[in-house]
């Protein structure tokens, strides 16, 4: 009988720790709190109102393309289907950072080659794309800018 209930209560507290690190998917190394707010300020300088500009929606300035790529992420009881659901879900805060966790959850490695994978990646993939992550970011204007913002939120931590 003691056996029994040492097991039983074993296996719930092997199941309790698996549901509670798996509640947001699969585990990304170093997208903090801190990550998602500089990735925000890279796109937006995080302006949470920000609509639609361009195909790009929210603070994280989400396309419909990018938004694919995560898994169509959306709003609690939304479709995916409904013609604006990927619009919706970026432009809400919570909502967006389920979509760049999906994107990083496809896409996400060590674009630098430093050996490890960080919030710096992650901004590089959001840069350049999942599959042009190891490209200079600085090439471009928009690169720049981005590069440049980084460095001022990543020092503001």
């Amino acid at each position: 009988m003691i056996t029994r209930l040492r097991s039983a209560l074993a296996t719930s507290c092997f199941l309790a720790a698996i549901l509670w690190t798996n509640t947001t998917g699969v585990f990304i190394p170093n997208l903090s709190d801190s990550c998602y707010r500089c990735l925000c300020h890279v796109a937006t300088c995080c302006q949470t109102s920000h609509g639609c500009t361009a195909g790009y929606c929210g603070p994280f300035n989400i396309s419909r393309i990018y938004w694919i790529d995560a898994g169509k992420v959306t709003l609690p009881e939304d479709d995916p289907k409904r013609n604006h659901a990927w619009k919706d879900c970026a432009r809400d805060y919570q909502c967006s950072k389920r979509i760049i966790e999906g994107y990083l959850q496809k896409f996400g490695k060590d674009c630098n080659g430093d050996g490890v994978t960080n919030c710096f990646d992650y901004m590089m993939i959001n840069g350049n794309g999942g599959y042009g992550c190891t490209l200079p970011l600085n090439r471009s204007l928009n690169g720049r800018k981005w590069l440049e913002r980084y460095e001022e939120c990543r020092h503001s931590l």
